[in-house]
């Protein structure tokens, strides 16, 4: 019988397939460049304000440091320290928790005594959500000056040990689709595959990239939330450290859920691989269902439980809405993994497990669309956060390559469809094998790549068998030796058979493509959960935009004031120009002029700025003599805006001298 490919045009598969891979680079492309324009997301909690605020010049040095969160972290004995011009601690101890209704705070005593001049305030925690975040700023006590501690540069969780534990949680997530995808499409789909060597690898090839990506998670944490330095993987201190907290305990859950796992897989291809009885066979599978979702439940949660489902609103609702989430991707993508190794590596798959994986890839993207579109309120909360911050970005990326994907996948369902009207609900999609074939193939085990490549020779290659003489007694070694090359002919000749079944390799191509989309899926995803949530973003952007005092301009302020010392020469005028006339850094220009309006040079100039509503002050400002009668100040400080007065004191000789002032709104 001739098959009929389902009716696209003139090239039913391989032009809708060439389309959606290009439409999903074209994707991916536009939305690299797009978020390799962004800014980068520090943190996922960030810090909304902090006493003194950064920039700000107190008059007296405060007793202590007092630095406000979005939401919950955690934090060591070093994780904030305070620092002198010169480099030195001018911290006193651990920070205290100063935590009180909503408002998450942290401080720090300083010394006593502390002197003059500009100091650095640098932090560093962990977020609810697992997640390490860092900062600095400084504040000024008397005036500002110059420092030798430089602001640091880096991300939290950046470097090599960033990179490392980023590979390591794209593994994670790799290893447990497979693991979960590829049992549930054996179980639901296709009972016999558990016999199948080829999905056995790949099962068993998820269980140890889960495994070995959540002990190096495990051995990364400490440096990757803490100092950064790969050598410290290896301290024990910082593992028992590790181990003490939520990222750390939901690590050593996942590896003992994974220890159980194991035992799962034993079964899964071992006794139930073997069993005939059908009804012994049932009630293996009913106890295999019911024990490997409660296994894979377990898993996902490790990952709800310690990222950004535990923390935000309504982590109640948001935790389980997760779990279920991952198992739907681990349903799709996995099963699909294993339906691709099937079509390619078994001959014997029939076509109604691939109508079954169908129906559960379709419930699969129903659960995904339902949890998705929770998740994405949850974490964006507005238009403006989808579009403004990298994290909403990603999401429509990821929400283009889901697109993407369910497109292939209906083409994939047409092909589905066209198998399953040939074959029988439990036919294999290609012709039979002779059983006592078959059954040599299976007995040598011969892999698909073997029989590519096999090298027979030609006096064999058309039958083995010919050159058996009747009534001659076979060496075995020549019997064995014959064998094998008929399990190689069989599998070439099966191979063959498969090759040339149009619509199998339509299924197989439209699979093959959905496979390479979910890759880069899943790396979108990986890179998501490390991502500040849009919501979190914005709400820091609005409350750091208060708690910080951006800068404000009112415009350049100019000032003219008269002023009399009482000796020879003592009379004169002011004029002063502060710009930008802000908070923030300005600079200040002074000039002195004499009764006829003329540059009068005298011998100091000094200016301090008071806010006293705010009890701010006095700022005392030292210009520097530019020439005769014009005297300049550069970087002056004006912490918040309001209604200032500015002090002018003028010395005229060495015992005549007067200070002026004004009121002036300055920002």
């Amino acid at each position: 019988m001739t098959a009929t490919a389902p009716r696209f045009g003139p090239s039913p598969i391989r032009r809708p397939l060439a389309a959606v891979a290009l439409l999903a680079a074209l994707i991916s492309l536009l939305f690299g460049m797009v978020l390799a324009g962004a800014s980068p997301a520090s943190a996922h909690a960030a810090l909304t304000g902090s006493d003194p605020q950064d920039g700000a010049v107190v008059a007296t040095a405060p007793e202590e440091i007092s630095l406000t969160f979005s939401e919950q972290i955690a934090m060591g004995d070093d994780s904030i320290r305070v620092l002198d011009p010169s480099g030195k601690r001018a911290d006193a101890g651990a920070p205290r928790d100063l935590t009180s209704g909503g408002a998450v705070r942290y401080g720090v005593q300083l010394h006593s005594g502390l002197p003059d001049g500009t100091y650095t305030v640098a932090w560093q925690a962990v977020s609810a959500d697992s997640h390490p975040v860092a900062g600095a700023f400084t504040f000024s006590v008397g005036a500002p000056s110059e420092t030798t501690v430089a602001l640091p540069s880096g991300e939290a969780g950046g470097g090599l040990v960033g990179a490392l534990y980023g590979t390591a949680r794209y593994a994670a997530y790799a290893g447990f689709i497979l693991l979960a995808g590829g049992s549930a499409f054996v179980l639901a789909c296709w009972q016999r595959g558990a016999g199948a060597r080829p999905l056995q690898r790949l099962v068993v090839r998820g269980w140890i990239t889960i495994t070995a990506a959540t002990l190096a998670m495990l051995l990364l944490r400490n440096p990757y939330t803490g100092s950064g330095k790969l050598t410290d993987a290896f301290d024990l201190d910082g593992l028992q450290a590790v181990l003490d907290t939520k990222p750390g305990a939901a690590l050593v859950s996942r590896l003992l859920l994974l220890g159980a796992s194991a035992l799962f897989i034993a079964v899964l291809f071992g006794a139930y691989a073997k069993r005939e009885d059908q009804r012994e066979k049932k009630d293996l599978t009913f106890g295999l269902a019911t024990g490997g979702a409660v296994i894979a439940t377990g898993i996902a949660g490790t990952w709800a439980l310690a990222e950004h489902a535990s923390t935000g609103i309504q982590p109640g609702i948001a935790m389980p809405v997760d779990v279920l989430h991952l198992l739907a991707v681990a349903g799709w993508l996995g099963g699909l993994s294993a339906l691709l190794v099937a079509l390619y590596r078994t001959p014997d798959i029939t076509g109604d497990a691939v109508r079954r994986f169908s129906r559960l890839a379709f419930g699969s993207v129903l659960v995904l669309a339902a949890t998705g579109l929770y998740q994405s309120w949850r974490q964006v909360g507005s238009w403006s956060a989808l579009t403004g911050t990298r994290y909403g970005q990603l999401l429509l990326l990821k929400v283009a390559l889901v697109a993407v994907l369910v497109g292939v996948a209906w083409i994939s369902r047409r092909w589905t469809g066209r198998l399953t009207e040939r074959a029988g609900a439990g036919e294999p999609v290609v012709a039979d094998v002779p059983e006592d074939v078959a059954d040599v193939a299976d007995v040598a085990d011969v892999p698909e790549d073997v029989a590519d490549a096999a090298d027979v020779p030609e006096d064999v290659a058309d039958d083995p068998a010919e050159e058996e003489t009747p009534g001659e007694e076979v060496a075995p070694e020549r019997a064995a030796q014959l064998a094998r090359q008929r399990a190689v002919l069989t599998a070439t000749k099966e191979k063959r058979a498969r090759d040339a079944d149009p619509d199998r390799a339509g299924l197989r191509r439209s699979v093959l493509v959905e496979t390479g989309i979910a890759v880069v899926l899943l790396a979108v995803t990986t890179i998501l959960t490390s991502t500040e949530p849009g919501r979190t973003e914005e709400e820091a952007a609005r409350a750091g935009t208060t708690a910080t005092a951006a800068p404000v301009t009112g415009g350049q302020v100019n000032l003219t004031i008269p002023f009399d010392t009482g000796g020879q020469n003592g009379k004169g005028t002011v004029r002063l120009d502060i710009t930008p006339g802000g908070t923030g850094s300005n600079s200040v220009h002074l000039w002195v002029d004499g009764p006829d309006n003329s540059p009068l040079d005298v011998p100091e100039v000094k200016l301090a700025f008071t806010l006293e509503s705010k009890d701010i002050g006095p700022l005392p400002v030292v210009p520097d003599r530019l020439t005769e009668g014009h005297w300049t100040a550069s970087n002056v400080q004006i912490p918040m805006a309001g209604d200032w007065k500015v002090a002018v004191t003028v010395r005229t000789s060495d015992i005549d001298q007067t200070t002026i002032d004004k009121n002036v709104k300055i920002g």
